[in-house]
């Protein structure tokens, strides 16, 4: 197949995959997120970073980009459900944090400032996630769709995904029922900013090349989110119809 050709369907399911991880939050949910670039760039930053500066394979940063994330989302969560943020308002400070982050971005020297960080080719590896080929690139991308399709899947079966539809219909019912609203949200924006994260050191590797306005740019939330509300909020495949 054409390396253009390749090149579009990564693209196109890097974009599947983040929308799904979004999804989880703002679709089944109910919290509509609009700075989930904080994610994304998180997972880019992190397992970069590792990479370029102590050598650490980009696999491991993979997960270590994905448990920091997760615990910066469960940071924004309980700061924001906890004062009762909703709606407009969770939306604008989530905007607030990914814009927070690129700020520091911008300013922090290991960070690379605004001329961001060009990772170091060593040539085909699977320790450095690096592939002279772009269809190995696509066939791991596709391994990552398989894998939120599960995870979706297995949330909207579940008890989880039970409580996620209750909050998202209406949370005063909810927590007239005894759901806790703030443990069930904060759970939906760990799950949703780990595997957002996953795919923004993807996203590094992929390209070689982050910079604070790629990875938290506001374009990039859109670009996150618009797919699922294209294609179905609250659905398994609502961002593969986007």
């Amino acid at each position: 197949m054409d390396s253009y050709y390749v090149h579009i369907l990564i693209l196109i399911l890097v974009y599947a995959y983040l929308g799904s991880s979004w999804n989880i939050l703002g679709g089944y949910a109910g919290q509509f997120s609009f700075g989930h670039a904080t994610f994304f760039g998180l997972g880019a930053y992190t397992s970069t970073i590792l990479f370029m500066r102590l050598g650490i394979s980009p696999w491991v940063g993979m997960v270590l980009g994905g448990m920091l994330s997760m615990f910066v989302g469960m940071f924004i969560g309980f700061i924001c459900f906890r004062y009762g943020l909703k709606g407009p308002f969770f939306a604008l400070a989530t905007l607030a944090f990914a814009e927070m982050f690129r700020v520091a971005a911008l300013t922090i020297p290991f960070t690379g400032k605004a001329m961001g960080i060009l990772i170091t080719i060593k040539g085909t590896s699977l320790v450095a996630f690096q592939f002279q080929q772009k269809i190995y690139y696509y066939y791991i991308i596709l391994a990552f769709n398989v894998f939120i399709v599960l995870v979706t899947h297995l949330i909207e079966n579940g008890k989880l995904g039970d409580y996620f539809e209750a909050i998202k219909e209406d949370e005063d019912a909810s927590e007239a029922l005894g759901i806790d609203t703030l443990k069930y949200k904060v759970i939906a924006i760990s799950i949703s900013s780990f595997l957002t994260a996953l795919g923004g050191t993807f996203y590094a590797q992929y390209l070689f090349y982050i910079d604070p306005d790629i990875c938290f740019g506001v374009h990039n939330s859109i670009e996150i989110f618009i797919r699922p509300i294209l294609g179905g909020l609250g659905t398994v495949y609502g961002s593969f119809e986007g």
